[in-house]
This record gives structure tokens, C-alpha cells and sequence, in this order.
């Protein structure tokens, strides 16, 4: 089969470009610990790695027991701010995989504005994606939906057939294949291999094998 040609690959941020959900995890443990409804770090991983925040909600509501207020982690935001900027790299290899890459990329992830351009910054990749970078706040729904995807794509002016998309969890990689786009699937970080394998699914350890893996995937 004759695959077509990419225009534009398309990053998720946490846990591809910055090593930051490491660093989230902890900080979620100790969140809702603090709530009275403790999370294990494999729960966490299992249920929210890649999730948006209503999902996050909706899990600590349930198990609680009881509605939270509308923005309840905003108090807690200066958790996450600190252990970021104290810890927050970029993921090994994506800079050389970056900079080895020809085609346009752009940045789309369930993460809001502030924190997706914070994070960008501090582990120094925001001048990769300035102008390109893409929030579920920008669309009705994020991942697992194809939203973002998909509006990643209309305002690169690319069609989702020739995008690839490059993600690390599970949520993720179904919002890639409703979108209808070729996606490779990150192993290096939290997700086991196993919740990202699939259909129309490439999945690799090294991030610095992407653009190599890219140019004889796509060919």
C-alpha cells in the first residue's frame, strides 16, 4: 500500500516533549491524599496520564463521593508550578529529533495555555513550536476526543491524512486514530506499551530514532 505524504507532525507535550508527568504524578498523589480520597501513582497513571482535566475531576469526585467546586485545583496550582520549575526537562532526545526533522511541527495537548507555554519554556523547546502550539482549551473537547487533532491540522492547513501525530498515552493515541492520522507511540515514558499499540500505531522507545523512524515509515 502506498502511504501519503506527511505535511506536518503534530506533538503532544507532556511526557514527549517535557518530562513532566514524572514530576505530575507525585504531585497528584499528593493532591488527593490531601482531598481524602488517595490516588496510587498506578492509579493515577492508569486514569489520568493524558486525561483532561474534567476526567480528573469526574475520578476524584466519584471517589469522594461529592461535587467539588468549579476550579478546585487552582489552590493547588502552586504545587505543580514548583516541582516543575524545580525538576521539568526536556525529554532525552527530542532536541536533536527536533532539530533533525524537515517537516513543520506543532504542539497539541490537553493542557491549558498558561502551563503548555510554561513548560515549553522552561525546558527550553518553546521556540520549536512558537505560533503552533495548540490547547484542548481551544476546541469543545479534548482527548480522547479527535478535536484537537483535528484543529491542529485546519489551522496548519494541512489535511488529517497527512499528519502523524506523536503521543505517550493511551488517551492520546485514541484521539490520533479518531482523527484519522498516523500516529507513533512514545514507550519511553509512564504508559506501558501495551495501552498504545493499535491500528495505524508505530510505537518506539528512543526519541531520537523519530526522525529515521518517520522517514521510512512515511516512504
Amino acid at each position: 500500500m502506498t502511504r501519503s505524504p506527511v505535511d506536518l507532525a503534530i506533538f503532544d507535550c507532556d511526557g514527549v516533549l517535557v518530562d513532566s508527568e514524572r514530576i505530575c504524578v507525585k504531585v497528584d498523589a499528593m493532591i488527593t491524599a490531601d482531598l481524602g480520597c488517595a490516588f496510587t501513582e498506578e492509579e493515577i497513571i492508569e486514569k489520568f496520564v493524558g486525561s483532561s482535566t474534567e476526567v480528573y475531576t469526574a475520578a476524584v469526585e466519584e471517589r469522594l463521593g461529592r461535587r467539588l467546586e468549579t476550579n478546585w485545583l487552582r489552590q493547588y496550582e502552586h504545587l505543580y508550578q514548583a516541582a516543575l520549575e524545580a525538576d521539568l526537562t526536556a525529554v532525552d532526545g527530542v532536541v536533536e529529533a527536533l532539530n533533525s526533522l524537515a517537516m513543520p511541527v506543532c504542539v497539541a495537548s490537553n493542557t491549558g495555555h498558561a502551563s503548555l507555554r510554561r513548560n515549553l519554556e522552561i525546558a527550553g523547546l518553546r521556540d520549536h513550536f512558537e505560533g503552533r502550539i495548540f490547547s484542548a482549551a481551544d476546541v469543545a473537547r479534548g482527548k480522547p476526543a479527535p478535536d484537537l487533532f483535528l484543529h491542529a491540522a485546519r489551522s496548519m492547513g494541512v489535511e488529517p491524512g497527512r499528519c502523524v501525530v506523536i503521543e505517550d498515552s493511551a488517551y492520546g493515541v485514541q484521539a490520533a486514530r479518531a482523527a484519522g492520522m498516523r500516529t507513533f507511540g512514545y514507550c519511553g515514558g509512564l504508559t506501558p506499551a501495551s495501552r498504545l499499540e493499535g491500528p495505524g500505531t508505530t510505537l518506539f522507545d528512543e526519541m531520537r530514532d523519530l526522525p529515521k523512524l518517520l522517514a521510512t515509515t512515511i516512504h
